[in-house]
């Protein structure tokens, strides 16, 4: 049976069937989440916030809470969408605004250009370089090492 989600400021409703995840609902609506840990629970890059319906999600695991505890921008409405399945109606996201760091070919293009939006890091969600920054060289070499910090991370929890 499906139930119905609305992702704000979008303003746009969607179904997703019980217990599916909200990530099924966000790639649905075209939104970009990068998924950067294949939706195990362990990156930033799907946090969104539940503005209704907290009750009508699955419970937080201890893996969800490890990563939440994590990201700068976190509060007691956050959630992973990847680690959320929809069990009832009358849920209601937010979008954190802000682009996650992902394909450093695409970063490095913007050399030059003022950042149209935040670029946020994909495992704490900090912002790496504000909306309206010129995006220089120096931050590409520092994005750059993020993105390797990044991928250790993800390495290592694989182990764990």
């Amino acid at each position: 049976m499906a139930k119905i989600v609305r992702l704000d400021p979008l303003g746009q409703e969607t179904s997703v069937v019980t217990n599916s995840t909200l990530l099924s609902a966000l790639l649905k609506n075209e939104l970009q989440v990068l998924q950067e840990c294949g939706g195990r629970g362990m990156c930033a890059t799907c946090h969104i916030y539940i503005k209704e319906g907290m009750q009508q999600l699955s419970p937080i695991s201890r893996r969800e809470q490890r990563t939440l505890g994590a990201i700068t921008t976190c509060n007691t409405t956050s959630r992973l969408a990847c680690q959320s399945k929809v069990l009832g109606e009358g849920v209601v996201v937010e979008i954190p605004s802000g682009m996650y760091l992902g394909d450093m070919n695409e970063i490095e293009s913007l050399v030059g250009r003022r950042a149209e939006e935040n670029i946020l890091h994909p495992i704490d969600g900090r912002i790496l370089v504000e909306a309206g920054k010129l995006i220089t060289r120096s931050m590409i070499s520092q994005l750059e090492v993020t993105r390797n910090d990044v991928v250790t991370h993800l390495a290592n929890s694989k182990l764990v």
